[in-house]
């Protein structure tokens, strides 16, 4: 396909989700605002699962995704056809350790179950896939659009911010790294600190070791690895980060994940998750359900569902705190006018 008509297209189903995200979900929340204090996620599903608009903004939900990975102008096939001069652009790493991968590795079952996010294939399968992922993530949340990376350097902002972070060149693991949306930041904000960087799906790693290289940053490690058995050694490092990782994980491997971040943690070092949990709302609750269910999570219901605290009080850690999220300025995070992620800020510390 030519380059100009896949951009057409995407810009063409950005346009339809940002209307998707404006004016139906608006028009959704505005039925809710009758519901009574008895209302729970149960009653409004009994009565959107026959609502003429809630079954039009499902079915545009599900369906711009497919589109937007799948269809004639879709980032699969376009990236697809594009895959070996795509793949020879990308830069060979800085050294030879910063980009370790294990051909051998072994997927965890969960992860290769389900096409998560509708990514055909998964985001692991072959070699464009990181790129694909790349391109997607730009539009995931889409009234950021060119600022959706002002997320993640919001959210390094306040981990850097953090009181309970006392040193200045803290060594740093990164979980779920994918194509180094999270960690990006982080090298930019702290060229003293070696950082680690762990993902489970190759095609990513070597886009985010190639984005480093570019940047020269040599303070890098890049490594396949599943993030319940990083690699790194017992108390090794002052700071666990994640983004958008919690509710892609079962609740028996989310809680290993707690428990790999307290072995690898120092004593005094803190863990900083972003991710999805704090719902003000049933109605916001039966939103984010159904959002599982259409873009292929199927792990978000249990993480909703976990009792988050209690799991991270057993695993350990202390100095719990778990608060809303502002993915940009002048948005209310509890009670938002559009469709939004509910993004949470969930920090932890080891004893000292």
């Amino acid at each position: 396909m030519r380059e100009q008509d896949f951009v057409a297209g995407q810009d063409f189903l950005l346009a339809v989700k940002k209307q998707w995200t404006t004016h139906m979900y608006p028009a959704l929340k505005d039925q809710y605002a009758d519901a009574g204090p008895e209302d729970d996620v149960a009653t409004i599903a009994a009565h959107m699962d026959t609502n003429t608009d809630y079954r039009l903004f499902a079915w545009f939900e599900r369906h711009l995704q497919k589109m937007k990975y799948s269809g004639s102008y879709g980032l699969a096939p376009y990236h697809r056809e594009r895959q070996d001069a795509l793949v020879d652009a990308l830069l060979e790493p800085l050294t030879p350790d910063a980009l370790q991968l294990d051909e051998h590795f072994e997927q965890p079952a969960y992860y290769t179950s389900v096409d998560i996010h509708q990514h055909p294939g998964g985001v692991w399968s072959e070699p464009v896939s990181g790129l694909i992922y790349e391109r997607g993530a730009r539009t995931t949340t889409p009234l950021l659009n060119k600022s959706h990376r002002d997320l993640h350097d919001r959210f390094t902002d306040s981990v850097l911010g953090d009181e309970r972070l006392t040193t200045e060149a803290p060594d740093i693991l990164d979980l779920g790294c994918g194509f180094a949306k999270s960690t990006r930041p982080f090298w930019t904000a702290l060229p003293g600190s070696h950082i680690t960087a762990v993902d489970l799906a190759a095609p990513c790693l070597r886009v985010a070791a190639s984005e480093a290289a570019r940047d020269s940053r040599d303070n890098m490690v890049f490594r396949q690895a599943d993030a319940r058995h990083t690699g790194c050694a017992d108390e090794s490092v002052d700071l666990v980060t994640s983004t958008m990782l919690l509710h892609e994980m079962p609740d028996t491997a989310r809680r290993e994940m707690f428990a790999e971040s307290w072995r690898v943690l120092r004593p005094g070092g803190i863990a900083v998750h972003l991710d999805f949990w704090l719902l003000p709302t049933p109605f916001d609750r039966f939103i984010m359900e159904g959002h599982s269910k259409r873009n292929n999570e199927p792990f978000m219901k249990a993480l909703f569902d976990s009792d988050l605290p209690g799991d991270l009080r057993e695993t350990g850690f202390v100095d719990i705190d778990i608060a809303a999220f502002s993915e940009a300025d002048g948005i209310d995070p509890l009670n938002g006018q559009f469709w939004r992620f509910p993004w949470t800020r969930i920090a932890m510390m080891k004893p000292k």
